[in-house]
Protein backbone atom coordinates (compact mmCIF):
# COMPACT_ATOMS: atom_id res chain seq x y z
CA UNK A 1 0.00 0.00 0.00
CA UNK A 2 1.33 3.71 -1.27
CA UNK A 3 2.69 5.63 1.57
CA UNK A 4 1.92 8.52 -0.60
CA UNK A 5 -1.09 10.78 0.41
CA UNK A 6 -4.31 9.98 -1.62
CA UNK A 7 -7.37 11.85 -2.06
CA UNK A 8 -10.13 12.61 -4.01
CA UNK A 9 -10.65 14.01 -7.73
CA UNK A 10 -11.95 16.89 -6.29
CA UNK A 11 -9.02 16.88 -3.65
CA UNK A 12 -6.62 16.78 -6.28
CA UNK A 13 -7.88 19.10 -8.51
CA UNK A 14 -8.39 22.09 -5.43
CA UNK A 15 -4.38 20.88 -4.87
CA UNK A 16 -3.34 21.64 -8.47
CA UNK A 17 -5.32 24.64 -9.12
CA UNK A 18 -3.46 26.48 -5.87
CA UNK A 19 0.01 24.67 -7.12
CA UNK A 20 -1.00 26.86 -10.62
CA UNK A 21 -0.47 29.77 -8.88
CA UNK A 22 2.57 28.61 -7.64
CA UNK A 23 3.65 27.86 -11.60
CA UNK A 24 2.50 30.82 -12.83
CA UNK A 25 4.52 32.65 -10.52
CA UNK A 26 7.44 30.64 -10.96
CA UNK A 27 6.81 31.57 -15.03
CA UNK A 28 7.06 35.20 -14.26
CA UNK A 29 9.95 35.15 -12.28
CA UNK A 30 11.93 33.30 -15.38
CA UNK A 31 10.27 35.82 -17.40
CA UNK A 32 12.27 38.88 -15.84
CA UNK A 33 15.24 37.11 -15.19
CA UNK A 34 15.57 36.04 -18.90
CA UNK A 35 15.30 40.22 -19.10
CA UNK A 36 18.16 40.47 -16.66
CA UNK A 37 20.52 38.05 -18.68
CA UNK A 38 19.74 40.13 -21.98
CA UNK A 39 20.31 43.74 -20.26
CA UNK A 40 23.88 42.51 -18.11
CA UNK A 41 26.56 44.61 -19.84
CA UNK A 42 28.44 43.32 -22.86
CA UNK A 43 32.33 42.60 -22.83
CA UNK A 44 33.95 42.67 -25.79
CA UNK A 45 36.60 39.81 -26.44
CA UNK A 46 39.52 41.21 -27.26
CA UNK A 47 42.00 38.49 -26.88
CA UNK A 48 42.45 36.08 -30.52
CA UNK A 49 41.32 32.38 -30.25
CA UNK A 50 41.42 29.64 -32.48
CA UNK A 51 39.61 26.41 -32.92
CA UNK A 52 39.66 23.33 -35.04
CA UNK A 53 36.52 22.41 -36.94
CA UNK A 54 35.57 20.03 -39.64
CA UNK A 55 36.02 23.49 -41.70
CA UNK A 56 39.62 24.17 -40.56
CA UNK A 57 40.93 27.03 -37.72
CA UNK A 58 38.48 29.11 -37.06
CA UNK A 59 38.23 32.58 -34.79
CA UNK A 60 35.81 32.87 -31.98
CA UNK A 61 33.73 34.92 -34.87
CA UNK A 62 33.67 32.22 -37.24
CA UNK A 63 31.92 30.05 -34.66
CA UNK A 64 28.68 32.49 -35.54
CA UNK A 65 28.88 31.33 -39.37
CA UNK A 66 26.74 33.97 -40.23
CA UNK A 67 24.89 34.61 -37.35
CA UNK A 68 24.97 37.51 -34.74
CA UNK A 69 23.94 35.45 -31.73
CA UNK A 70 26.81 32.13 -30.44
CA UNK A 71 25.90 30.11 -27.86
CA UNK A 72 28.83 27.59 -26.84
CA UNK A 73 28.03 24.44 -24.39
CA UNK A 74 31.44 24.00 -22.62
CA UNK A 75 31.71 19.87 -22.87
CA UNK A 76 34.05 18.17 -20.31
CA UNK A 77 36.22 16.50 -22.54
CA UNK A 78 40.09 16.42 -21.62
CA UNK A 79 42.85 16.16 -23.92
CA UNK A 80 43.37 12.50 -21.96
CA UNK A 81 39.88 11.63 -22.11
CA UNK A 82 38.61 8.60 -23.86
CA UNK A 83 34.92 9.12 -23.46
CA UNK A 84 32.92 12.46 -22.94
CA UNK A 85 31.63 12.83 -19.79
CA UNK A 86 28.23 11.13 -18.72
CA UNK A 87 26.91 13.94 -17.46
CA UNK A 88 27.56 16.29 -20.90
CA UNK A 89 26.41 13.48 -23.11
CA UNK A 90 23.34 13.27 -21.81
CA UNK A 91 22.84 17.10 -21.73
CA UNK A 92 24.43 16.99 -25.73
CA UNK A 93 21.83 14.29 -26.48
CA UNK A 94 19.19 17.29 -26.58
CA UNK A 95 21.09 19.38 -28.99
CA UNK A 96 20.27 18.02 -32.27
CA UNK A 97 16.65 18.42 -31.72
CA UNK A 98 17.19 22.54 -31.23
CA UNK A 99 20.13 23.11 -32.88
CA UNK A 100 18.35 23.80 -36.31
CA UNK A 101 15.96 26.33 -34.91
CA UNK A 102 18.86 28.25 -32.95
CA UNK A 103 20.59 28.18 -36.42
CA UNK A 104 17.34 28.98 -37.95
CA UNK A 105 16.90 31.98 -35.54
CA UNK A 106 20.03 34.29 -35.62
CA UNK A 107 21.91 31.97 -32.94
CA UNK A 108 24.55 29.85 -33.94
CA UNK A 109 25.26 27.00 -31.67
CA UNK A 110 28.86 24.88 -31.02
CA UNK A 111 29.79 22.65 -28.02
CA UNK A 112 33.68 23.19 -27.61
CA UNK A 113 36.25 21.12 -25.92
CA UNK A 114 39.78 20.65 -25.21
CA UNK A 115 40.16 17.10 -26.26
CA UNK A 116 41.80 16.41 -30.34
CA UNK A 117 39.03 17.63 -32.58
CA UNK A 118 39.58 13.61 -34.45
CA UNK A 119 38.62 12.54 -30.40
CA UNK A 120 35.66 14.52 -30.88
CA UNK A 121 34.21 13.57 -33.79
CA UNK A 122 35.06 10.01 -33.52
CA UNK A 123 32.53 10.54 -29.96
CA UNK A 124 30.29 12.37 -32.05
CA UNK A 125 29.84 9.55 -34.32
CA UNK A 126 29.81 6.81 -31.74
CA UNK A 127 26.79 8.78 -30.02
CA UNK A 128 24.85 9.36 -33.22
CA UNK A 129 24.89 13.16 -32.87
CA UNK A 130 25.74 16.17 -35.55
CA UNK A 131 25.69 19.40 -34.03
CA UNK A 132 28.73 21.40 -34.24
CA UNK A 133 31.42 20.27 -32.21
CA UNK A 134 34.84 22.59 -31.70
CA UNK A 135 38.85 21.65 -30.18
CA UNK A 136 39.97 24.59 -28.53
CA UNK A 137 43.14 22.32 -27.64
CA UNK A 138 45.43 25.38 -29.14
CA UNK A 139 44.30 28.17 -27.28
CA UNK A 140 43.21 29.25 -23.49
CA UNK A 141 39.38 29.41 -24.04
CA UNK A 142 37.78 26.83 -21.31
CA UNK A 143 40.86 28.18 -19.25
CA UNK A 144 39.68 31.87 -20.02
CA UNK A 145 35.75 30.91 -19.22
CA UNK A 146 36.49 29.22 -16.30
CA UNK A 147 36.06 25.88 -17.44
CA UNK A 148 39.21 24.41 -17.60
CA UNK A 149 41.64 24.34 -14.59
CA UNK A 150 45.58 23.62 -14.04
CA UNK A 151 46.69 21.55 -11.94
CA UNK A 152 48.24 24.19 -9.25
CA UNK A 153 44.22 25.50 -9.76
CA UNK A 154 43.39 22.55 -8.47
CA UNK A 155 45.44 22.06 -5.71
CA UNK A 156 45.50 25.85 -4.27
CA UNK A 157 41.70 27.06 -5.69
CA UNK A 158 40.43 28.46 -8.65
CA UNK A 159 37.39 30.55 -9.57
CA UNK A 160 34.03 28.06 -10.67
CA UNK A 161 30.76 29.25 -11.12
CA UNK A 162 31.47 32.44 -9.98
CA UNK A 163 33.03 31.51 -6.32
CA UNK A 164 36.40 32.71 -6.26
CA UNK A 165 39.56 31.08 -4.94
CA UNK A 166 37.51 27.97 -3.90
CA UNK A 167 39.73 24.70 -3.51
CA UNK A 168 38.24 21.72 -6.24
CA UNK A 169 37.16 18.59 -3.89
CA UNK A 170 35.18 16.22 -4.61
CA UNK A 171 37.82 13.79 -6.44
CA UNK A 172 37.26 11.11 -4.11
CA UNK A 173 33.79 11.06 -3.87
CA UNK A 174 32.55 7.80 -5.50
CA UNK A 175 30.72 9.66 -8.38
CA UNK A 176 33.52 11.34 -9.75
CA UNK A 177 35.32 8.32 -9.76
CA UNK A 178 32.83 6.12 -11.38
CA UNK A 179 32.64 8.48 -13.90
CA UNK A 180 35.79 9.71 -14.26
CA UNK A 181 36.82 5.73 -15.00
CA UNK A 182 33.86 5.79 -17.88
CA UNK A 183 35.61 8.70 -19.54
CA UNK A 184 39.09 7.11 -19.46
CA UNK A 185 40.93 9.42 -17.27
CA UNK A 186 41.83 9.29 -13.53
CA UNK A 187 39.53 11.51 -11.18
CA UNK A 188 42.13 14.35 -10.64
CA UNK A 189 42.24 15.42 -14.29
CA UNK A 190 38.68 14.40 -14.22
CA UNK A 191 37.49 17.21 -12.29
CA UNK A 192 39.77 19.45 -14.02
CA UNK A 193 37.40 19.91 -16.86
CA UNK A 194 33.73 21.32 -15.80
CA UNK A 195 30.23 22.13 -17.58
CA UNK A 196 29.21 25.71 -18.25
CA UNK A 197 27.79 27.35 -21.06
CA UNK A 198 28.60 30.79 -22.83
CA UNK A 199 26.87 33.31 -24.77
CA UNK A 200 28.09 35.81 -27.19
CA UNK A 201 27.28 38.58 -30.08
CA UNK A 202 28.84 40.11 -32.79
CA UNK A 203 28.19 43.52 -33.96
CA UNK A 204 29.77 45.99 -35.59
CA UNK A 205 32.46 43.28 -37.02
CA UNK A 206 33.67 42.93 -32.76
CA UNK A 207 32.72 39.84 -30.28
CA UNK A 208 31.23 40.48 -27.17
CA UNK A 209 30.73 37.99 -24.28
CA UNK A 210 26.89 38.36 -22.92
CA UNK A 211 26.49 35.26 -20.50
CA UNK A 212 28.00 32.27 -18.90
CA UNK A 213 26.34 29.78 -16.26
CA UNK A 214 27.82 27.36 -14.48
CA UNK A 215 27.38 23.94 -12.24
CA UNK A 216 23.69 23.59 -12.00
CA UNK A 217 23.18 26.90 -14.04
CA UNK A 218 22.80 24.84 -16.84
CA UNK A 219 20.06 22.49 -15.30
CA UNK A 220 17.37 24.11 -17.46
CA UNK A 221 19.10 22.65 -21.19
CA UNK A 222 19.38 18.93 -19.50
CA UNK A 223 16.53 17.92 -21.55
CA UNK A 224 15.64 14.79 -19.01
CA UNK A 225 15.42 16.54 -15.29
CA UNK A 226 12.43 19.37 -16.27
CA UNK A 227 10.53 15.81 -17.64
CA UNK A 228 11.59 13.80 -14.32
CA UNK A 229 10.96 17.24 -11.81
CA UNK A 230 7.22 16.27 -13.55
CA UNK A 231 7.31 12.55 -12.86
CA UNK A 232 5.92 11.21 -9.22
CA UNK A 233 9.18 10.95 -7.98
CA UNK A 234 11.00 13.41 -9.23
CA UNK A 235 14.51 13.37 -9.73
CA UNK A 236 14.74 10.63 -6.68
CA UNK A 237 18.57 10.74 -6.79
CA UNK A 238 18.93 10.59 -3.16
CA UNK A 239 18.49 6.83 -3.72
CA UNK A 240 19.82 6.31 -6.67
CA UNK A 241 22.68 8.57 -6.50
CA UNK A 242 24.19 8.58 -10.29
CA UNK A 243 22.20 6.83 -12.42
CA UNK A 244 22.40 8.38 -15.96
CA UNK A 245 24.59 6.85 -18.63
CA UNK A 246 25.74 7.56 -22.21
CA UNK A 247 22.77 6.36 -23.90
CA UNK A 248 24.04 3.45 -25.41
CA UNK A 249 25.36 2.05 -22.50
CA UNK A 250 22.01 1.06 -20.76
CA UNK A 251 20.85 -2.24 -20.39
CA UNK A 252 17.91 -2.31 -21.93
CA UNK A 253 14.96 -5.03 -20.69
CA UNK A 254 14.13 -7.49 -23.61
CA UNK A 255 10.23 -6.95 -22.99
CA UNK A 256 10.78 -3.02 -23.54
CA UNK A 257 13.19 -3.43 -26.22
CA UNK A 258 10.83 -5.60 -28.13
CA UNK A 259 7.39 -3.99 -26.73
CA UNK A 260 5.06 -2.93 -29.53
CA UNK A 261 2.12 -0.34 -28.81
CA UNK A 262 -0.10 -2.52 -30.68
CA UNK A 263 1.19 -5.72 -28.85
Amino acid sequence: MTMHATGTREEWLKARLDLLKAEKEYTRQGDDLARRRQALPWVRVDKAYSFDTEQGAVSLAGLFRGRSQLIVYHFMFGPDFTAGCPSCSAIADGFNGIAVHLENHDVAFTAVSRAPLTKLLAYRRRMGWSFPWASSSGCDFNFDYAVSFTERQQREGADYNYRPGQPMLGVTAPPVIEMAATSGTDPASYMRERPGMSAFVLQDGEVYHTYSAYSRGVDGIWGMYPWLDRAPKGRNEEETGFWWRRHDEYDVPEKAAGASCCA
